[in-house]
Order: structure tokens, then C-alpha cells, then sequence
């Protein structure tokens, strides 16, 4: 089995406006930096190299991340100990808080490529009835494993 996720967003502004140029203009950096990463299996990108051109069904406006990888260390690692903690710490320069759960985790088999439906789905459900083997959030994880938005070299 792989882990599959998907993170979940409302820009702030238009993705071409200036106040968005921190995050987009380091798009193709930290994907290339996942890409490399170990554990790493897919993720999902249009012809421009990322999602944030890929509508949402039901919401054209949501921006999404789906990925596939190993395990739930290799996206901690990735996550939380390379230099897109420094992203992530950022995120509310550029996305609006959210009021309900936009991260979700679910395992999928093995020749398996999630689509964004199946994905939001497994959103839907973890907002529903919270974490469970169907979908979780990070809140099923043992954190104690990483140093939480400590940035490693890149």
C-alpha cells in the first residue's frame, strides 16, 4: 500500500498578483524538491508542472496538492524537515484560514493514481466523521517523529 493526500486551499488573491509571487514563483522549486525526496511516488500536475491550474470539482476556486507516497514518514520528512516547512509556515500569506479539516491522508494500493474526486471524497469523509483507516489527518500520526517545521538543508 501507498499513501495517497490531499492539502487544500482558497488563494488569498489571484495567482498572478503580485502578494502571491512568494508562493508561486517557488512552485516549480519546492515540486522539484518533493520529486527528489525519498518516498516520493507521483503527484498530480497539469502541463504547466503544477495543480494550481487544475480545477476543483465543485469548486473552481479551491487550489489543490495530491500526491502519492511511501509512507506517512517519507511526506513527514518532506513536509516538516526540508525547506518547505518554511512554505508551510507561510501559508497564511497566501491562502485563507480554513474553518474545517483541508488536509487529508488515505492508504491506496500499490498501481493505484488517486483522482481528485476520490480525493475530495476522502475529504468529505474526514470532515464528517473525523479520522479513521478511511481518512485521516495528521491528528492520527505520531508527530513526536519529526521536529515540526524544523528546516533541514536543502
Amino acid at each position: 500500500m501507498k499513501l495517497a493526500e490531499l492539502n487544500v486551499g482558497y488563494a488569498r488573491y489571484d495567482t498572478d498578483d503580485a502578494r502571491m509571487a512568494g508562493f508561486m514563483d517557488n512552485l516549480d522549486r519546492i515540486n522539484a524538491l518533493a520529486e527528489r525526496s525519498p518516498g516520493f511516488v507521483w503527484r498530480m500536475k497539469s502541463d504547466s508542472g503544477n495543480a494550481t491550474d487544475i480545477a476543483v470539482p465543485g469548486d473552481a476556486d479551491m487550489i489543490s496538492n495530491l500526491s502519492v507516497w511511501d509512507d506517512v514518514q517519507s511526506l513527514g520528512e518532506y513536509v516538516f524537515n526540508t525547506v518547505h516547512a518554511r512554505f508551510y509556515d507561510k501559508k497564511h500569506d497566501w491562502f485563507q484560514a480554513m474553518t474545517q479539516p483541508h488536509f487529508v491522508m488515505w492508504w491506496v494500493e500499490d498501481d493505484h493514481t488517486p483522482t481528485l474526486a476520490e480525493a475530495m471524497d476522502r475529504l468529505h469523509h474526514l470532515r464528517q466523521h473525523g479520522s479513521s483507516d478511511f481518512a485521516f489527518g495528521w491528528d492520527a500520526v505520531d508527530m513526536t517523529q519529526w521536529r515540526q517545521c524544523a528546516v533541514a538543508a536543502e
